[in-house]
């Protein structure tokens, strides 16, 4: 059974950093795209960032180019998603997910099939 678990989010002040870890299960994370997306209150779900074999550097949404970096621990499994200078905007639940096919990641949340529970990540001082 394929599953994407998020952890790592919480309360930073404006500035700060966080570190999202995203543990996969019943896959290989090498070989499958995973994206990181998230939703506040009142919006869209928005794609942030994605990896894949095809695409090991990642693709960035714009709105978080620069501060935000994705990467992946073959040996844990894992995803990261390292995320600086953040600001109030970027408070919201962010979700991992997983495609179960193996091709270039893309920042469409209807090409991943396996979704994590999410991750509230809050910036306030």
């Amino acid at each position: 059974q394929l599953q994407v678990v998020e952890s790592g989010g919480g309360l930073v002040q404006p500035g700060g950093s966080l570190r999202l870890s995203c543990a996969a299960s019943g896959f290989n994370v090498n070989y499958h795209s995973i994206g990181w997306f998230r939703q506040s209150p009142g919006k869209w779900r928005e794609g942030l960032s994605c990896v894949s074999s095809i695409d090991p550097r990642g693709r960035y949404a714009d709105s978080v180019k620069g501060r935000f970096a994705i990467s992946r621990d073959n040996a844990k499994n894992t995803v990261y998603l390292q995320m600086n200078s953040l600001n109030a905007e970027d408070t919201a639940v962010y979700y991992c997910a997983a495609d179960s096919a193996v091709r270039s990641c893309v920042l469409l949340e209807t090409n991943y099939d396996y979704w994590g529970q999410g991750t509230q990540v809050t910036v306030s001082s």
